[in-house]
């Protein structure tokens, strides 16, 4: 049985994945939900990018967790592609939930689509951190009104420190087992840096008919890919 490690994006905490968590457990998977530092009810937390980094591991090793499929949502492909890597043997695969993947030496802001420094002065707008985002971001992304209720009541202001600071990698990601799964109503396809992974061996591309935050839009679904992914 696998070991999942899920971690959401930004804003978010182990509570985004509360609805994808039963179906794992049901077909005798553990799970760990993993709130980062600076987010939900540990908001007090200091952090940058590579605090968020030590948060996975040392949530895998603290439980001694083998057979890992570490899963990241947006934002936090950039730090569980780098934790995926540290873990060694304890991991099984990747998976990336229409996230963002680490580049040695950038960053999230680096790969803004407005630019680096555009996104920074929003950062420095609001006091250090990434404003929260409000109901009609949520439009089109194939969410219920009830579902976009409980992302922006749910929702912390991301610190800027873990989207401004460099991601660190010590091997090739197109050597890790991964899967990348792609939610078509936030674009048909991956951005460049992905397409170009996804030509190794080593990683597989899976599409799901929903939009950027599948754990609340199709959580059923999600966990039948993941499911499927660790097996």
């Amino acid at each position: 049985m696998a070991d999942f490690v899920l971690v959401a994006g930004a804003w978010l905490g182990s509570w985004a994945w509360d609805e994808v968590v039963p179906p794992l457990r049901a077909a005798g998977h553990s799970t760990h939900p993993l709130t980062l530092s600076g987010l939900a009810d540990r908001r007090d937390v200091p952090a940058g990018q590579q605090t968020h980094v030590q948060d996975i591991v040392d949530e895998i090793e603290r439980g001694d967790l083998h057979d890992v499929v570490l899963v990241g949502h947006s934002y936090s492909g950039i730090p569980v592609g780098q934790a995926a890597e540290r873990i060694g043997d304890r991991l099984a695969r990747v998976v990336f939930v229409d996230s963002e993947v680490p580049v040695d030496g950038g960053s999230f802001a680096s790969g803004w689509w407005q630019g680096q420094a555009a996104f920074e002065a929003q950062i420095a707008d609001n006091n250090g951190y990434w404003a929260v985002l409000g109901a009609a971001d949520f439009d089109g992304q194939g969410l219920t009104d009830e579902q976009v209720a409980r992302l922006v009541d749910g929702s912390t202001p991301h610190p800027g420190a873990t989207l401004t600071e460099p991601a660190v990698l010590g091997r090739p990601l197109g050597e890790l087992p991964t899967t990348y799964v792609k939610c078509l109503l936030d674009g048909p396809e991956p951005n460049d840096t992905v397409a170009k992974l996804l030509t190794s061996d080593r990683w597989r591309l899976v599409t799901m008919a929903t939009g950027h935050w599948p754990m609340f839009s199709q959580p059923a679904e999600l966990a039948r890919v993941l499911l499927a992914e660790a097996g």
